[in-house]
């Protein structure tokens, strides 16, 4: 055996074998929440959870998205906050507009305006975990907020007014919007 072979490892004089084929993995899809808030016997307050349920009654999507009832849950919606990478909030707010409008807010504007202008105190709660989540550094990268101009949040045992009810389908397209864009396939349920 040469001086060579005596001194240099094995496995550095043998030209290295070609490491099988693997397949490539894609990157995985960015988790998509879309999150319904609210209280749905609150009246007008209850829009945000009346339009997560019509979207799951009328529409299917890939499966890294997510439709989530919230409901009242505020800060214990923090672990879904963080783990979105992509959300959209259906929710009843102030907007300082005739009752039954439809505003959509993005990326910090969305943030600013559940911060600022709680109808309810669910809505300030939620605002808490958007809060935490950002300090923590685990904050959704887009944020979306479809809401409507509340007439009435504080009557106990009612349904939406019909103003409010009106924008449930509107409400639902918007959302729909973003999903395509977002890739993440809605089609509606057969």
């Amino acid at each position: 055996m040469s001086l060579f072979h005596q001194h240099v490892p094995f496995f550095l004089t043998r030209a290295r074998a070609t490491p099988p084929h693997t397949a490539v993995r894609a990157p995985a899809a960015p988790r998509i929440v879309v999150l319904g808030i609210g209280n749905a016997q609150w009246g007008d307050a209850g829009f945000g959870m009346h339009a997560i349920e019509r979207l799951k009654a009328g529409w299917q999507c890939a499966p890294h998205v997510e439709f989530v009832a919230g409901g009242t849950q505020g800060l214990a919606l923090l672990p879904l906050v963080e783990s979105a990478q992509r959300m959209i909030v259906f929710n009843a707010a102030d907007f300082g507009r005739a009752p039954g409008t439809l505003c959509v807010r993005e990326g910090d504007a969305a943030a600013r305006h559940l911060h600022t202008r709680p109808v309810s105190l669910h809505q300030m709660d939620f605002a808490d975990a958007l809060a935490c989540a950002q300090l923590k550094g685990r904050y959704p990268r887009e944020l979306v907020l479809i809401g409507v101009q509340p007439h009435a949040h504080d009557d106990y045992g009612t349904g939406l007014g019909g103003a409010v009810s009106a924008q449930l389908d509107p409400a639902v397209a918007i959302a729909c919007r973003w999903l395509r864009r977002w890739h993440a396939q809605p089609r509606p349920l057969a």
